[in-house]
């Protein structure tokens, strides 16, 4: 009876000790859908036009006509732009501007900022691309340093997770870039 209890362990660890040899699945990647890249010239009844790609859809927003939430389509995101007339001076605007975006400072793993200086059409802004894990990964501001300030802020409807959305930001990065380039104040 001893030698079947022998024998039965000394089987069982002989089993147990079979090599097994796994192989590591390979890298795999989000499938991302990106839509069609076109432009079209935005006219807006506020005095203001830019190169819209055609996946922009812009709506109004609720508390200001002058205001818009541009939704980005297909890429389940949201640019909001804050139309304002400016009754104070330049720095007031400018220096909020940089404090929302330093409010992600905790954050996010850099801060990069682009400057924006159009004389011939009166067009002056910053454009910060804000990365790591953070809610908003760009604003940015435009003005004419007189009348207008634009602020413009993006959010995806998504966790932030910068890794997983890395191609959805270089994509919609383009297209922000654009609009700031391209943006002409109508008088």
């Amino acid at each position: 009876m001893k030698i079947s209890y022998i024998l039965i362990l000394v089987t069982a660890l002989l089993i147990g000790c079979e090599e097994k040899s796994y192989v590591p699945k390979p890298p795999t990647y989000l499938k991302i859908n990106l839509p069609d890249r076109s432009y079209d010239i935005y006219n807006d009844e506020c005095g203001f036009s830019f190169n819209k790609p055609s996946y922009f859809k812009v709506k109004s927003a609720k508390q200001n006509r002058c205001n818009k939430d541009i939704i980005l389509e297909g890429l389940d995101g949201t640019l909001h732009l804050s139309v304002i007339d400016m009754d104070t001076t330049l720095g007031m605007y400018i220096n909020h501007a940089n404090d929302k975006v330093g409010e992600h400072k905790i954050k996010a793993t850099a801060i990069i900022d682009s400057t924006i200086i159009r004389q011939e059409d009166r067009v002056f802004g910053t454009f910060f691309e804000l990365q790591g894990n953070v809610a908003s990964p760009f604003q940015f501001y435009v003005t004419d340093s007189t009348n207008r300030f634009f602020s413009g802020v993006v959010y995806f409807n998504t966790r932030p997770n910068y890794d997983s959305i890395k191609p959805t930001l270089n994509f919609v990065r383009k297209d922000l870039i654009e609009f700031m380039n391209t943006i002409k104040w109508e008088n």
